[in-house]
């Protein structure tokens, strides 16, 4: 991952390095490389050349058989010409010879620093497939050793362990036999194969081999901590999404003969290989954000005004709406900061169901607003749209979307909060607590001006993987050393007085790797296999069987948001996104679909599918981060409700962004009913 950051960034150096070369020297280009003498003579004799001239056409006149041979010249053409070329060949020396002589030691020095950062830029592109596929496997990997890929349920028993592990082995296979199925069709098609085609293939093969054996000694090598009993059932839900989507995908291409096929969709994530790797950036962006203070500090600043259970609530997740935004996809922000969300919601008084909805909505109100990566897929894909007018609507979006929350979360309120939540606005300390924000705008200002200033880099949703990750390096760097600073004025180490010392910048940054490893893995290799998903809908034809011909444009907006939910319940938003363009969207626009209405539907149709049974990523995810002991007790904090109460966690978010699709997708269309 900093390997893609130095690489990106290198772009960005690599312009501002020639900008600063040609303002300095004129015409760079030309010192780039030590120039070549001209293969003409500057001191020609005018008089010799002409001779020699007319000797050539004499002699081509006297040949009867050179049927193209042309008339001859006069001499005095033939002499102009002889002069125009010397004094073209002696400007040339000129510039040789200026050249030469501009090309000084410091010229050296530059252009060689300048070139092997081209190289950088050079490399990024060349490798970034092979860069993807080894991140990819080896991130998966490291979730597949620690037992960390996203399921349904945790596995507890031996039974749930054995069953998991078995299911990923079966994966793991069909991928290696449809990977390697897919090489040998390749090598033996006469087409012809760069050897960076061959690496990544047995990239891929090499990758999913190791995986299950790694899965076959999981199955005969179970934790200690696993305990004795447990059922199919139970069982059959600890199994990892991504394995399941793979048994699915690949059984379907096995049966249909096509025994290469799921290598062919695995492979075309390198078509987006850079995008990708902007999500895996996006993840490291998360957790850097999760160990700096930022967020606390925000909370803190909160704390004074002494909002309601339910208001803070809404606060958090309209606010997280930003960070969502810039971390690419509501499931990294709630894995970098749902546990923050959830406890300070929780100490607010909110009852647990409602601090769990609010978890899982943090991440969800986001991805319209700029510069969430997944519209910037959209609009790559489509040329219909651009990222600018949705973004523009994204705004609208988020707005109603941040109102509904709120309604909802106030209509269902309870008289008395479960907690100690004083009221009234304690204006005399909500001043102060703004205060060690400040630091945190100065760092934010001055690194964006750098980036501006230095790089002609501006913070877009272009930049924002590569500005992101080093902005919050800078943050960290400042927290460790007021922190240190602070422990020194004080007298005393940070360890005493209740107080644990912050972790070194170094150890910060390679814990945060650790972790995004981790979740890159769990969340890539989801992505990956879910595209899988979209490529037996698309080789099934299953999207033919939609009419294409509706009897009003109210009907099809109906059928068009029914099928995009549920293919946000069961694919990720980005893997979506590649089979709505291709198949959903040019129905949609026959129908009579502004481009726009139809991709901001699309939007919050996945979301409402993130949140949406049997997967529910958000509230697997919300799960995680606030561990089974705070969902057992929400559950057993209940009993006795009604029903809502019961299932508020789940029924809340639902509720919300389910009113938001309907007024997204049909009011735009009674507004030009009524026009």
């Amino acid at each position: 991952m900093a390997l893609a950051v130095v690489l990106n960034t290198s772009v960005n150096v690599h312009g501002q390095m020639l900008e600063f070369a040609e303002r300095t020297w004129e015409g760079y280009y030309l010192l780039r490389t030590d120039p070549v003498a001209p293969p003409c003579d500057p001191n020609l004799d005018i008089e010799q050349a002409l001779e020699r001239k007319l000797r050539e056409q004499e002699y081509q006149a006297d040949d009867e058989f050179d049927l193209l041979a042309s008339e001859p010249l006069p001499p005095e053409v033939i002499r102009q010409s002889l002069v125009a070329a010397q004094e073209e060949c002696r400007f040339r020396y000129r510039r040789y010879e200026n050249a030469v002589e501009r090309i000084t030691p410091v010229v050296k020095v530059f252009r060689t620093i300048e070139q092997g950062i081209a190289e950088l830029g050079d490399i990024r592109m060349k490798i970034a497939g092979v860069l993807f596929a080894m991140l990819v496997l080896l991130c998966a990997g490291t979730a597949l050793t620690r037992r960390h890929h996203i399921s349904l349920r945790p596995a507890i028993t031996k039974l749930d362990f054995r069953v998991s592990a078995f299911a990923q082995l079966l994966a793991f296979g069909i991928l290696f036999t449809s990977m390697t199925s897919f090489q040998g069709d390749v090598l033996s098609s006469g087409i012809k194969v760069n050897s960076g085609q061959k690496v990544l293939l047995w990239v891929w093969i090499i990758g999913f081999g190791s995986a299950a054996l790694t899965c076959l000694y999981q199955m005969l090598k179970l934790p200690a901590e696993a305990e004795q009993g447990g059922n199919v059932a139970n069982a059959l839900l600890s199994v990892p999404l991504y394995a399941i989507m793979t048994i699915i995908s690949g059984g379907y291409f096995l049966l249909a003969g096509h025994t290469s096929g799921l290598g062919i969709y695995i492979n075309q994530m390198m078509e987006m290989a850079a995008l990708m790797l902007n999500v895996a950036l996006y993840v490291l962006i998360g957790m850097l954000l999760k160990r700096t203070d930022m967020a606390q500090k925000v909370f803190d600043a909160l704390r004074p005004l002494n909002l309601r259970p339910e208001m803070l609530a809404v606060v958090a997740v309209a606010l997280s709406a930003i960070p969502t935004a810039y971390t690419g996809g509501s499931g990294i922000f709630v894995i970098a900061v749902g546990s923050l969300v959830y406890l300070e919601v929780r100490r607010a008084g909110a009852r647990r169901q409602l601090a769990l909805a609010a978890t899982a909505m943090s991440g969800s109100l986001g991805v319209v607003l700029r510069p969430c990566l997944l519209v910037v897929i959209v609009a790559a894909l489509n040329n219909e749209v651009t990222t600018d007018q949705l973004f523009g609507w994204g705004v609208k979006v988020f707005m109603l979307t941040t109102a509904l929350f709120a309604f909802y979360a106030f209509i269902t309120s309870k008289k008395e909060p479960t907690g100690n939540s004083s009221s009234g606005i304690n204006l005399a300390a909500f001043l102060p607590a703004l205060k060690p924000l400040i630091p945190y705008v100065l760092l934010i200002a001055g690194t964006l001006f750098a980036y501006a200033f230095l790089l002609d880099a501006y913070l877009d949703e272009f930049s924002a993987p590569v500005i992101l990750p080093v902005l919050l390096v800078v943050i960290l760097a400042y927290e460790r050393l007021t922190a240190r600073v602070g422990g020194e004025n004080s007298g005393r180490a940070p360890e005493k007085n209740g107080e644990e010392s912050k972790p070194t910048v170094f150890f910060t940054l390679k814990s945060s790797t650790a972790e995004s490893t981790v979740h890159i893995g769990a969340l890539l290799l989801l992505m990956g296999t879910t595209m899988t998903i979209g490529g037996v809908i698309e080789r099934a034809e299953l999207m033919q069987m939609l009419p294409t011909e509706f009897g009003s444009v109210w009907m099809a907006m109906l059928v068009l948001i029914t099928i995009l939910v549920l293919i946000g319940m069961i694919m990720d938003p980005y893997g979506a996104v590649l089979l709505v363009s291709v198949t959903i969207a040019g129905i949609a626009y026959k129908a009579g679909i502004d481009p726009i209405h139809f991709w901001m539907v699309t939007l919050v149709a996945f979301e409402l599918g993130y949140l949406s049974p049997p997967v529910a990523l958000n509230h697997l995810l919300t799960r995680q981060v606030v561990g089974e002991e705070e969902i057992r007790l929400s559950k057993l904090e209940v009993v006795g409700e009604n029903f809502w109460y019961r299932n508020e966690k789940i029924l809340l978010p639902l509720v919300t962004m389910a009113t938001a699709l309907v007024i997204v997708a049909f009011g735009p269309l009674v507004y030009q009913l009524y026009q």
